[in-house]
Parts: structure tokens; sequence; C-alpha cells
């Protein structure tokens, strides 16, 4: 005869040490538990607001002498970032110690472009004094304090005209300088191994992309995109649109995509196998954008505008997950991503590097497997009802400076007017005899090859 009696194991229940967390055994049938939504709903709710008390997103400033005009990081070292201002002088950064290790002495002029060599030791950098410098770059020694020492150029490149952007190739010791025209130059060689032009008075910037390092494109003062293959000698294609870009980055993960910074206020991407509509438009900034870089994931990119703040956004995204901003924070010249994805340096106007979390609510430092499994549970929660106004609402929450709160409140205003001057067009028009583009293609003039 079998007869069932209750059993209590004392292993079961029994700790080893104080600090050991006591089980709980839990009947997961779904009978006995009728609010399971509600409870996953109240706890994604508690999330959404918990995640928005702590977004601190500000790491810290490290300061220059003069407005930082140009950022770069180093493709080999997390901890390295090596930053250009306005009165010729290049730092080179230890980001953990936040201290400076060098100070590269010898532009007389303001820096326009870093760009880092493949092997992550070497760095060049142009700038309006018409030359190209070569740097060699210290890693970060383990002792403590301040190193910041005064080093000089291993090369010099002598141009013909004052240089706006600079970038090297992702595999070879070759680099390509944008000025009045775009430049190909050579590690080996005193003078430029190639020149493009096409129809520019001055190019502003110029990328190589990751993922085919022999592509390139450039952005130019004329309101165009151009692309350029070095296995040919001269220019791909070229994209002409109403307002002029100010800088251009590539998809690390999807070799045709690439991302523009436009002054309309807007960034448009583009698929460059197919340049006549754009992918997606992102909008949210109130003045000209001036700098652009993806994140090395390739899902997101951060911006950085003249209207003092720094956004991020999905790679598909319309409109900013992001905005970074401080009360000292002047115009935004330069943005960078840091090698793993985790941070954001943005250079600005006021004379400051400053270092931004990716994930504004993110905890630094090390974290419990439990904490792990705790912060997963409820990234999923959040995302699982996001759709729900009341939870939309907390995760969309931005505050902004009133500055740019009028602005973006009067641009709505202004969009609202023209899309009711449209549709009043088309009411009172004969059938077709109004033409709508699409906001994709708007901004659009020509697309020559």
């Amino acid at each position: 005869m079998k007869v069932k009696v209750l059993n209590r194991n004392e292993e079961d229940f029994t700790r080893e040490r104080a600090q050991d967390v006591k089980k709980v055994h839990r009947n997961y049938d779904p009978a006995l538990h009728q609010f399971t939504k509600a409870h996953e709903y109240t706890r994604a709710l508690n999330a959404a607001k918990l995640e928005r008390v702590f977004a601190k997103p500000f790491v810290c400033a490290l300061a220059h002498s003069d407005g930082i005009t140009a950022l770069a990081r180093n493709p080999r070292k997390l901890n390295s970032l090596v930053a250009g201002s306005a009165d010729g002088e290049i730092r080179i950064w230890d980001i953990p110690g936040e201290r400076a290790l060098r100070k590269l002495i010898g532009h007389s002029g303001a820096v326009r472009g870093i760009g880092f060599a493949p092997d992550g030791e070497t760095c060049v950098s142009a700038g309006n004094d018409a030359s190209v410098k070569l740097w060699k770059v210290p890693y970060a020694p383990f002792e403590a304090g301040d190193v910041c020492a005064e080093q000089g150029p291993v090369l010099e490149f002598q141009g013909k005209h004052a240089f706006r952007g600079v970038d090297h190739h992702w595999c070879r010791s070759t680099f390509a300088t944008a000025g009045a025209t775009v430049e190909l130059w050579d590690h080996g060689r005193s003078e430029p191994i190639g020149s493009f032009s096409w129809g520019s008075d001055s190019v502003v910037s110029v990328r190589f992309n990751p993922a085919e390092p022999d592509i390139f494109a450039s952005t130019g003062i004329d309101r165009a995109i151009a692309l350029y293959d070095l296995r040919q000698g001269t220019p791909l294609r070229k994209l002409v649109m109403q307002t002029r870009c100010n800088a251009l980055a590539w998809n690390p993960m999807e070799a045709f995509n690439f991302t523009v910074a436009n002054e309309d206020c807007n960034l448009y991407s583009y698929d460059m196998r197919k340049l006549g509509t754009a992918t997606c438009v992102h909008k949210d900034f109130v003045s000209a954008v001036i700098d652009v870089d993806y994140s090395p994931t390739g899902r997101e990119f951060v911006a950085g505008s003249y209207d003092r703040s720094v956004r991020i956004f999905p790679f598909n995204g319309g409109h900013s997950r992001e905005i970074y901003h401080t009360k000292r924070m002047q115009r935004i010249f330069s943005v960078r991503f840091s090698g793993d994805g985790a941070y954001v340096f943005s250079g600005s106007d006021d004379m400051n590097v400053r270092v931004w979390k990716a994930d504004a609510s993110a905890q630094l430092g090390v974290t419990l497997p439990r904490e792990k499994h705790k912060q997963a549970y409820q990234k999923a929660l959040v995302e699982r009802y996001k759709h729900l106004p009341e939870i939309k609402k907390v995760v969309r929450h931005r505050n902004v400076p009133k500055p740019i709160y009028k602005a973006a409140k009067m641009r709505r205003a202004v969009q609202e007017a023209d899309k009711r001057k449209l549709s009043n067009r088309i009411k009172h028009s004969a059938p077709g005899a109004v033409t709508v583009k699409p906001e994709r293609k708007k901004k659009i003039v020509a697309e020559v090859e």
C-alpha cells in the first residue's frame, strides 16, 4: 500500500553560508496565477520608471586649451582616444585614467581631421596649415598620474591648400585628405599618389568604408556626396542634395549603407546601390548636424549638432532614442563611438571632450550574475509592453533645454503649415496636377554617374 506523506529534505532549505540566497519554491501552474499579465505590466511600468530614475549618462570631461575640432578612437585599444583642437594641439587621452598621455605639437592652425592607421600605433592629422603629420601613438602605462609629455611628428606631408578632413585606409598604409580636391597619400611618399575631383570647390569630409576598404566617400560644399573606388582612377557616382552634408559615416556591418549629416537639421541614410531615394530620414535636431559616427555593432549611430546636443539614433529609426546635453556644453564639432559600443565621445566648442554612456541607465563596474539576469528580465518586460500608452510615455520622455524645446515647437508649427498648404493645393487643383514627392526623395536634386 502506497501512503502519501509530506516530505521535507533539510538540504534543500539549509544555506551553507549566511550570504547564500534562500531557495523559494514556486508553483508555476497558470491556473493558480490568474493575474500574471497584470503583474507583468506593473513590473514593466516600474522597470521603465526606474530606468529613467537611474539615467545618468555623463561620465567625465577631459579639458583642452581650445575648442575641440576633431576626434579619433584607436581601433586596437579601447582606452585610447585622440583629440585635436582649434589651436593646433593634439592630445592622446587614457580614458579610464582620465589623463592625457601626450601632447602632439606640430600644427600651426586648427586640426580638422584625425585618422588612425590599422595597426593602432600611428595616426595622421590634417589641418588649416596645409600640412598632414604622422604621429606615433603610445599605449597607456600602468603607473598612475599624469604623464602628459610633448611629442613631435614622425613624418610631415605638405599640401598646396588647407585640409578640411583626413581618413586612413583600414588595411594599407595610405590615407585620403579632403581639401580643394580629394588626394590620396602614402606613408612612404612626400607627394600625393592620386587625386580625385568632380566639380567641387572644396571637399568637407572623406571616409573609408570599413567593410569594403577600397571604397570611400566624400562630401563637398557643392552639396554633393561622391563615391570613389581605389581600384579605378575616376569617381564612381555622385548625389547632389538641396543642402550641404557636413560629415559621412559608413555602417561597419553593412558595406553598402552610409549616413550623412546635413545642414537641414536631418540625417539621411542611403544605400550606395540605389542612391535615388534615402532608406531613412532621421529627424529631431533643430540646427545643422555637424558630425556622425556608427557604433561597431552597426545597429545605431551618434550625431552631434550645432544646437549643442548629442543624439543617439537606431540605424533604421526616424527619431532619436537618447539626447545628451549639459548647461556648459557648446556647439558639437565631433562625435565618436567607443570600440566596444558602450560609450560615446563628444568634442565641443567649450574646450572639453565629454564621455557619455551609450545606455544612459547602464550600471558601471562589475555586475553579479543575478544582477545581469534581473536587468535582462526588466529590459525584456519593457520591450514586451512598450506599445502601451503609459509605458510608451515614460520610455520616450526626455527633458531638453528651453532653446531646443522652443525651436522644435516652431519647426513643428512650420511643418504643419506646409502640410496644410500642400493639402489645400491638392484639394483645389485638378487631379494629378500637384505632384507630391516623398520625404525620402524630397531633398535629392540629381544623381550623376
